[in-house]
């Protein structure tokens, strides 16, 4: 075939769809470049590392550094701080006879002109977790290039590695500094005894920098003594050691000085030297270098660290690692090839400026792996660690990369769940840890036993491990009994928190017993319409105030289709192992009760799941008993089809003869939430999303709901779908979504992760065009960065302006990518074997007809590619032929299935090509 013999497809990164007026990309992994980036507020960068440290940098070297919500090295900054905190990361240099030039353009006079034609021009170029600015002044006749990554070398410091250069025609004298205000403790500390936390500062001077060891972390709860020493040292790029040290805020900056203006600079005042220790004040690690004079085209470079170590740690010790240029480089380089290798699905279509932005999308779960939900300037509301749905939608990205590396985390995650079916809302830092609630607020959400199920499934379908649901984990047990409604004094909280058997064992149970108890305590737990009551919320965490009788038909529809995967689950396990039972605790039997009846009585399925819950109170029988297969089968299906013919039946809206839409809530007065009210339609996109993806809604009914989405939810301006209409009412009967300004947030932005569950939910069902609709609005949307201003990847949600709100750290990127993969270029597992059927349309083919993936499945790599050489749409093509490796497989239909026997064959060293070629 004349196929195998062409040269592989460079494609043009000039985009087709986007024009792109802010960056752009100079290579296939995502690094991008920028004119005046400071010319745009609220932009920050993520730079981090395995070891703990967490940054945030600006522009401007604005930002912060830490290791966790008690270790800060710079202040903490929320997004308005961006641009009112003067404690920047800043490197000075007092030119002789013409004034003081900031290298990261934070100075006084330099801000004074900034919105004048005097205004310095700056550069931007990064990748993944490294990031570097460009400053020319015309005005001093020098240029700086400062780089900024964290090392993957073992140590917690970000580097910050500083190039100057004589860009004019004569010699130029000036003496260097760096200046790194350092906060040195809790986050707390900002407001709460600010002064007070200072005085515990113990501030000394090295031969390489100044180093903060607070004696005591503050805390009104109990003090406790230091462990942590903030540093930052420096040395020029041949390893000349600083000259002295302003270790002082209020002596660096005077009377009457500012860090953007400070007196030790302007005024060239003498240094401390090292040896140097002062008590009880705010400190600062500006490090003065050595006089230099610059020949015009020469430069000089300086290397300096921020970072955090142990306190008994001699932190000049890590200089040695970085104590010239050349091992500063090399450290870069590591950086960059290590975090690459972290991205390592690449895409290829026609638009490679989609490409690009998919590789960007691809790193965002690592990121959310590294900062949890906190911890970069938009998301100022946690305190660390990631809530349960976040442990497992993040795990979708983790399975379609490395599935074979997520086993042992996934069985450890079960360890969370309680035997009530609810769960710990809180991932600690050690595999297997959990916490019951960030705020010891006892609190469940509906929504939190779906997505163990979908993410299960997934690995199942990647590796073809059937056998993981017979893999046993505990159960959590803390004060909380009876689903959140009751408490358990008997509890003693110094115990581990495991649940214990009747003979004071730790109680052990399947995967599957987990999976089984999660979904089928749901099915009961009703309210009044017989739908799951919505309690402290589902998904959208703001749908809050409805605890008593606010009830989520959106996710009854999700809690049906996994009710269908574990009966499937079931089947398998029977197959596979040849048996006709499943083992489950004693108590959970009464769960598997099959009875229409029953069914249709909200009160009495609240019954018996009270029952259930209290034969659980304060712990469990620790005996099992064994129900047959096909009971627990027939069991789930029927649950599954009476929920969907429920819903069929109770919540459909017909609005016209061409639109129409599921009713998604009942409100904490037992009211219906949407349908047309006083002639104005109330539509919520996630009620939409899981009747289409559990199979609830008919093709008739698909197709009015994308009729009515696209009426009422769709603005392309900002980004595609909205996640609700306007209601005109502030509900505090549903949630405190309603006090937002319409079109923010959770009230009616364009939220990506309902938006990306909305295209994956019409791809399953076949609606292709209007699947890729939905993504390639958001795509547009964040890379038009004159509205979005944004750095690529997708943010949390668009607002009312189409600015990307909570960039970086969203569960959406993690959907995108497998709704990308696994339906738009079709690559997918079914119970490990490799399933191929592509769902591309025919404007992302490129100008030859093609289009490529590369990835992991079944620990090979391959690289795909599609050859569309007629151009044919969507529905036209069918899979013609396979060459695998040079090798012909004939295959004519939509899809084409390669066993995990002959996956498994394949060499693991190499990167296998899979060709396949489409037509009609």
């Amino acid at each position: 075939m004349e196929i195998l013999n062409k040269p592989k497809v460079i494609i043009s990164l000039k985009g087709a769809n986007v024009i792109l007026t802010g960056y752009r990309f100079l290579d296939r992994k995502g690094t991008f470049y920028m004119d005046d980036p400071d010319n745009n507020s609220y932009l920050y960068f993520p730079l981090a590392g395995e070891q703990g440290l967490k940054s945030a940098i600006t522009p401007t070297l604005g930002g912060d550094i830490k290791t966790g919500q008690n270790q800060f090295l710079l202040q903490p900054v929320s997004a308005e701080d961006l641009h009112n905190n003067r404690s920047t990361r800043n490197f000075w240099c007092n030119i002789e006879g013409k004034g003081i030039w900031s290298a990261t353009g934070v100075s006084a006079e330099q801000q004074s002109y900034k919105f004048s034609d005097k205004k310095e021009k700056s550069y931007l170029e990064a990748g993944i977790l490294w990031h570097r600015i460009t400053r020319e002044s015309g005005r001093y006749g020098l240029r700086s290039i400062i780089t900024s990554f964290v090392p993957v070398c073992g140590y917690n410091v970000e580097i910050m590695y500083i190039e100057i250069n004589n860009t004019g025609s004569k010699p130029v004298t000036f003496t260097p500094t760096a200046a790194v205000p350092i906060y040195g403790r809790s986050a707390d500390n900002i407001r709460d005894h600010r002064h007070v936390t200072s005085l515990l500062h113990r501030i000394k001077t090295t031969d390489y920098g100044v180093q903060v060891t607070p004696t005591l972390t503050f805390d009104e709860r109990g003090h406790q003594k230091n462990t942590v020493t903030y540093f930052v040292s420096g040395v020029s790029g041949s390893g000349q050691k600083p000259a002295g040290f302003y270790p002082v805020a209020e002596k660096y900056i005077g009377e009457g000085g500012s860090f953007d203006w400070p007196e030790a600079i302007v005024r060239n005042l003498p240094p401390v030297k090292p040896g140097a220790y002062i008590e009880g004040y705010e400190a600062v690690g500006a490090i003065k270098f050595e006089k230099v004079t610059l020949q015009p085209n020469e430069n000089i470079s300086y290397t300096i660290l921020l970072g955090i170590c142990n306190a008994d740690e001699d932190a000049d010790k890590i200089i040695s690692e970085f104590d010239n240029s050349e091992k500063v480089k090399n450290q870069l380089e590591r950086v960059k090839s290590y975090w690459n290798q972290k991205c390592d699905v690449i895409y290829r279509t026609s638009d490679g400026n989609f490409d690009n932005f998919m590789y960007w999308v691809n790193f965002q779960p690592v990121l959310r792996r590294i900062y949890g939900c906190s911890f970069l300037p938009h998301h100022d509301y946690g305190k660390g660690g990631r809530g349960w749905r976040d442990l497992w939608q993040d795990c979708l990205a983790l399975l379609i990369m490395s599935p074979e590396s997520v086993k042992d985390m996934l069985i450890n995650n079960f360890g969370g769940v309680r035997i009530d079916g609810t769960n710990a809302t809180i991932i600690g830092s050690v595999p297997g840890e959990f916490i019951a609630d960030r705020n010891n607020i006892t609190r469940v959400w509906m929504d939190h036993g779906v997505w163990p199920c979908l993410t299960t499934k997934l690995y199942i379908d990647q590796t073809g491990d059937i056998s993981v649901l017979l893999k046993e984990n505990t159960y959590f047990k803390d004060r909380q009994v009876v689903r959140g409604t009751k408490t358990d004094d008997s509890w003693n909280p110094s115990k581990p928190p495991i649940l214990l058997d009747r003979y004071g064992n730790p109680y052990y149970g399947t995967i599957l017993e987990h999976l089984l108890l999660q979904n089928l305590t749901a099915f009961y737990e009703v309210g009044e319409h017989n739908h799951i009551k919505l309690r402290n919320a589902d998904w959208n965490d703001a749908l809050d105030m409805a605890p008593d009788k606010g009830e989520s038909v959106a996710f009854t529809a999700a809690y049906a289709a996994n009710l269908e995967i574990l009966a499937d689950l079931i089947s398998q396990l029977t197959d596979r192992f040849k048996t006709d039972t499943i083992e489950i605790a004693k108590e959970m039997a009464v769960l598997f009760e099959d009875d229409i009846n029953l069914y249709n009585d909200s009160e009495k399925k609240r019954k018996l799941l009270d029952d259930y819950c209290h034969n659980c109170y304060s712990g469990i029988s620790g005996v099992k008993t064994r129900i047959s297969c096909e009971q627990a089968i027939n069991s789930l299906k029927n649950k599954a089809e009476w929920i969907k013919n429920h819903i069929r039946e109770t919540e459909w809206i017909e609005a016209d003869g061409n639109t129409g839409w599921f009713n998604g809530y009942y409100d904490d007065h037992g009211n219906r939430v949407e349908g047309i009210c006083d002639g104005k339609a109330r539509m919520m996109l996630t009620s939409q999303v899981f009747t289409i993806m559990s199979g609830t809604a008919t093709d008739k009914q698909v197709r009015k709901i994308i009729s009515a989405a696209d009426k009422y939810l769709y603005e392309e301006s900002i980004g595609g779908y909205r996640l609700n209409t306007n209601f005109h009412e502030i509900k505090t009967d549903l949630g405190r979504m309603f006090g937002f300004a319409y079109g923010h947030k959770e009230n009616g932005a364009v939220f990506s992760h309902m938006a990306v569950m909305y295209a994956n939910a019409l791809y399953k069902r076949g609606y292709v065009r209007e699947g890729y609709k939905a993504i390639n609005a958001l795509y547009r949307q964040a890379m038009n960065f004159e509205i979005s201003r944004i750095y690529p990847g997708i943010p949390e949600y668009f607002n009312n302006e189409g600015r990307g709100m909570y960039h970086y750290l969203t569960g959406s990127a993690s959907w995108l990518m497998l709704t990308v993969i696994t339906e738009m270029f079709g690559i997918k597992g079914i119970n490990g074997n490799l399933i191929i059927e592509p769902k591309l349309l025919k404007e992302q083919f490129d100008n030859d007809g093609r289009a490529s993936i590369e990835l992991h499945f079944g620990n090979k790599k391959f690289r795909v590619f599609y050859v569309n050489e007629n151009h044919l749409d969507y529905g036209s093509y069918l899979i013609r032929y396979i060459y695998i490796d040079g090798k012909k497989m004939k295959v004519n239909g939509e899809k084409a299935e390669i066993t995990m026997d002959s996956v498994k064959q394949l060499d693991g060293n190499k990167t296998h090509e899979i060709i396949i070629i489409l037509d009609k």
